[in-house]
């Protein structure tokens, strides 16, 4: 059929489903769309006034690093989300009917080229932002912008690609793991040279790369829009149905759901032998599930080593000792929450954790071995990176821990990572046995607007008490103490007291206390 047709049904739905946009609607779009401009302005114009400043050459490397894992988790989370998908009505309607399928994905098309826009002008601005622009001219400002979203258009066009045939999926790993080793290559400082090039290229350089990237992006583009047709139907209804998912627990449900089901569809097509339970004390054999499922995917747990240098990466960025902090302690908390698939499932079921015969507060101990020696480890690598590149030779003098005066509590900040993991696996431990969103709790009016409680708190479930239990290496590095001997004596009791608590008042039911 024609595209004709495609607008005909189209507009039969829409007569048939929802009222057209009102002028209230409308004008809350545009208040909306005007006050993210306002928030965003002074950033931006700030940032842009700074431009005048030479760039650090040892910060170059590290922000390409950045924005080359940036630009590489964005082509994953597009070939994750499919990306190319419709609605559930469509997907089983529509995309089965003898539509043109080129113009039924039109939209989509349309909506994926969007979010590429905008996020790729985010990374010509991270980008313009690494390199600088000390003599002020508009042209690289433009240039960096276009690269940027040139990568970005192109990227998504390879993930479309990638959904419509193998080889082409081939390539888009290929460019994944280039823009790994770039970002590896990168924060050694082995790109100084060329970084330092790219900072003052001249216009004629400039526009030939900023052309280049256009061209190759388009030709991208104008490949994935002739293979929207040939996009397999059943890649088609898988996106769909995974988008409706994490659209639904995102929205109505619980994002904690959008977990389960990617370990539900992990495990779902593997055949697994089994075996007697190992001679162990009952909490401990009861635990051993999640050790045993964190040995079969040795990738995850290769993975998780691997992210342990990114606060390195945002120290010798230049990142304030505030976000190196924050870096450190949100990603042992996430480290740790990837291991409590057992203490989720107890709580979703407690009848059949009770079969086990074994108590709640004796399996939760046992639980909770796991993700503090993996937190624990995390932290204390990610520590002790930032440390080494402190002092490395590719350390310039804006690095971040050089400029806090972090660095006179010697070596020891590793430490900090083993004595906060008790308080890090306790909050990885409420956080798995939480309750879904209670959306009946009440809305607060606020004038930036209403803040839904339900969210709020369910989001503050478990990183509350990890907070409480890692407050003295948090002050450590807020204010970079000389001698240390104090905060970590502090952060080890502060640890064994959260743990200690949580378990004393754990229960059976829901709760704030569960």
């Amino acid at each position: 059929m024609s595209e004709t047709s495609v607008r005909t049904v189209r507009a039969y739905l829409r007569s048939r489903g929802r009222l057209p946009a009102s002028l209230m609607d409308r004008y809350v779009s545009v208040f909306s769309l005007l006050m993210l401009i306002a928030v965003a302005g002074q950033p931006l114009s700030g940032m842009f006034a700074g431009l005048a400043v030479p760039a650090d050459p040892a910060r170059m490397g590290a922000g390409v690093a950045l924005l080359a894992l940036t630009l590489a988790g964005f082509l994953a989370a597009a070939r994750a989300a499919g990306p190319v998908l419709l609605p559930g009505a469509d997907a089983s309607w529509l995309l089965l009917s003898p539509l043109n399928r080129r113009h039924l994905l039109g939209r989509t098309a349309r909506v994926l080229l969007g979010v590429a826009v905008v996020a790729g002008a985010l990374l010509g601005i991270g980008l313009l932002a690494v390199l600088g622009a000390p003599d002020q001219h508009v042209w690289r400002v433009l240039g960096a912008l276009v690269v940027g979203v040139s990568a970005a258009v192109g990227g998504m066009a390879l993930a479309v690609l990638g959904q419509a045939s193998q080889s082409w999926r081939f390539w888009l790993t290929g460019a994944v793991a280039v823009l790994l080793v770039l970002a590896v290559v990168a924060v050694t400082g082995r790109l100084r040279t060329v970084l330092a090039i790219a900072a003052s290229a001249p216009l004629p350089a400039v526009t030939a790369a900023a052309a280049g990237a256009a061209l190759l992006s388009g030709l991208l583009v104008r490949q994935a829009w002739t293979s929207l047709d040939r996009i397999p139907t059943r890649a088609l209804m898988a996106a769909s149905t995974r988008a409706g998912h994490v659209a639904g627990a995102a929205v109505s449900l619980d994002p904690g759901a959008l977990t389960w089901i990617a370990e539900d569809n992990h495990w779902r097509a593997r055949k697994l032998g089994s075996r007697r339970w190992p001679s162990l004390p009952a909490p401990f054999a009861l635990a051993w599930q999640d050790w045993r499922r964190l040995g079969r995917r040795p990738g995850r747990l290769a993975a998780m080593a691997a992210t342990a240098a990114l606060p390195a990466v945002l120290a010798q960025a230049g990142g304030s000792p505030a976000a190196l902090g924050v870096a450190v302690l949100a990603g042992a908390l996430a480290v740790a929450a990837m291991s409590t698939s057992g203490t989720r499932r107890d709580a979703d079921n407690p009848a059949l954790s009770r079969l086990a015969g074994v108590g709640l507060r004796p399996a939760l101990a046992a639980r909770a071995a796991l993700p503090a020696l993996l937190s624990g480890t995390w932290a204390a690598l990610a520590l002790a990176g930032v440390t080494l590149t402190a002092t490395a030779p590719w350390a310039g003098a804006g690095h971040s821990l050089a400029a806090g005066g972090l660095l006179a509590g010697g070596s020891a900040w590793w430490l900090f990572g083993p004595l906060a993991a008790p308080a890090l696996a306790a909050g990885a431990l409420r956080m798995a046995r939480r309750d879904p969103i209670d959306h009946s709790m009440p809305v607060l009016d606020t004038p930036g607007g209403a803040i839904p409680t339900g969210p709020l708190f369910w989001a503050a479930t478990g990183p509350d008490l990890a907070l409480l239990g890692t407050l003295p290496a948090a002050a450590a590095l807020a204010s970079a103490p000389a001698d240390l001997t104090s905060f970590l004596v502090a952060q080890g009791v502060a640890s064994v007291l959260v743990l200690a608590g949580y378990l004393w008042r754990a229960r059976a039911g829901g709760g704030k206390a569960r």
